[in-house]
C-alpha cells in the first residue's frame, strides 16, 4: 500500500494540510505522468485503507491525512528502527565533528 511512490507523494502533499482532489491530481500527474483516473484510483486506495479522509465541498472533494493511521504505521516501523538508527546517529556525529573542525 505505502510501497507505491505515488501514494507516498500524496501523503507528503497532504502533510501540508487539506487539499482538493484536483490540486493533488495536477501535481501527481505532472510529477509521475499518470492519468487523472489513475490518480483517482490512488486516492481511493488511500481512503479505503484509512490513510486519508475525504469530504465534499460543493463540487470539490477535499482530502486530508488521518494522523492516527500514520501513527499505526510508525508503531509498526518501531521494531525496524534498530536497522537505520545507529547509522544515522553515527552520521550525525561525523557531521558535528566536521563542523567543529571547520570553525
Amino acid at each position: 500500500m505505502l510501497g507505491d511512490p505515488v501514494r507516498r507523494r500524496v501523503l507528503e502533499l497532504l502533510g501540508d494540510g487539506e487539499q482538493p482532489a484536483g490540486a493533488l491530481g495536477d501535481i501527481v500527474q505532472a510529477e509521475y505522468g499518470i492519468s487523472q483516473p489513475a490518480v483517482s484510483q490512488h486516492l481511493r486506495v488511500l481512503r479505503e485503507s484509512g490513510f486519508v479522509t475525504v469530504r465534499p465541498d460543493g463540487a470539490r472533494r477535499l482530502y486530508a491525512l488521518r494522523g492516527e493511521r500514520l501513527r499505526d504505521v510508525d508503531l509498526w516501523l518501531d521494531r525496524f528502527r534498530r536497522f537505520w538508527a545507529p547509522p544515522l546517529d553515527a552520521l550525525a556525529t561525523e557531521i558535528a565533528r566536521g563542523r567543529r573542525r571547520s570553525t
